[in-house]
């Protein structure tokens, strides 16, 4: 890493060896990806309905033009109203754990921390599980989603005042507080799923538990959407005070960046973005934990490059991940986060392998 007095160049290097140059074709690369991914998405499915058939599908609700006549009002709600948003959706949220893994790791100063460190995700799990298993609906009638997105920012509530007991937002106190908040949800919400009496409440709840997007649809998409381009805005922005804080507390505030006012507004943007994305989508593991780790052996720690492509990286892979979900087992759908977790934690030992052997960076 590399840094000036005044603090107008905190930046981190790229992996050794590599020259900054040299990794312009993963943006495109991804992009392509993920734009291949999208397209798969809305074609495969249980139902057949040809790719032709697809894409004017898509046009004449884009542009409106084309025949509608040339195609059944199924395959209409089939393209239009479930796959394609789904496929948004899982672009949306992939991103969205993606960046929010990567700036969770510059919070604690820690590369094996992501949202579910600091208690968001359980904090999520149990406003959503309660509201299915009492059927009670706080809030005026509030549904899972927004059981879940109040639960994570409860859960955020408990965590920073926790670790705010010293006087500053430590990294330590944070992890701490977060893993104790984390066991504390996780038995209140294997309490909420014994409770359950009905077989189909319980499996409900489980497969929530376990990251789902089918539930998705147009109007779900302008939140995530909204969102997510605000905290990738704001951390951005922060992106030179972010590299500081990996150099750690004291070189940071010798370079004028007031590390613990950073921190709080960091952690913030972490938890509005978690708790859109839990709420969403239910609990989505190891894609704030993989993405960034695999980001950063591409392009280093600066968080100028590493946010950006950890979003497209996130997006593309969750997308992915969604398809294996639906057509795996097909005609039964699998959890999204079964799917991320098959996938994740070999991937992760092989990124732990990778970086032992490449001591720089975080």
């Amino acid at each position: 890493m590399t840094a000036t007095r005044h603090g107008t160049n905190v930046s981190a290097p790229a992996r050794p060896g590599r020259r900054r140059g040299s990794t312009w074709f993963i943006y495109p690369a991804l992009t392509g990806l993920l734009v291949a991914g999208l397209a798969g998405s809305v074609l495969l499915g249980t139902v057949d309905i040809p790719a032709g058939t697809v894409a004017r599908i898509i046009v004449w609700h884009l542009t409106g033009h084309g025949d509608p006549t040339g195609w059944s009002a199924s395959q209409d709600t089939v393209v239009w109203n479930l796959r394609l948003p789904r496929a948004l959706l899982a672009a949306l949220v992939g991103a969205g754990l993606a960046v929010s893994g990567a700036a969770t790791q510059a919070l604690v100063r820690n590369p094996l921390a992501d949202p579910y460190v600091l208690g968001l995700t359980y904090g999520g799990a149990v406003g959503a599980v309660a509201v299915i298993v009492t059927g009670v609906a706080p809030l005026g009638g509030a549904t899972p989603g927004v059981a879940a997105f109040v639960g994570a920012l409860g859960a955020f509530a408990v965590v920073y005042t926790m670790a705010r007991a010293g006087g500053t937002l430590a990294p330590l106190r944070l992890v701490l507080a977060g893993m104790a908040v984390t066991y504390a949800l996780s038995g209140v919400t294997s309490f909420l799923v014994l409770q359950a009496d009905d077989p189909g409440t319980t499996h409900s709840v489980l497969f929530w538990l376990f990251g789902s997007l089918a539930e998705a649809d147009w109007a779900a998409l302008g939140l995530p959407a909204a969102v997510l381009a605000v905290a990738v805005i704001a951390l951005l922005a922060q992106a030179r005070p972010l590299n500081a804080l990996l150099l750690g507390d004291e070189t940071a505030a010798s370079l004028g960046i007031p590390a613990a006012r950073i921190r709080r507004h960091l952690f913030l943007i972490i938890a509005l973005l978690t708790g859109v994305m839990v709420a969403l989508a239910g609990g989505i593991g190891f894609i704030g934990l993989i993405i960034p780790h695999a980001t950063r052996l591409l392009v280093g720690s600066d968080h100028r490059r590493l946010l950006p492509l950890a979003a497209l990286a996130g997006a593309a892979f969750l997308v992915a991940v969604d398809i294996a979900a639906r057509t795996a087992l097909h005609p039964q759908e699998l959890p999204v986060g079964v799917v991320t977790s098959i996938i994740g934690a070999p991937l992760f030992l092989w990124l732990v392998h990778t970086r032992a052997r490449d001591t720089t960076g975080l």
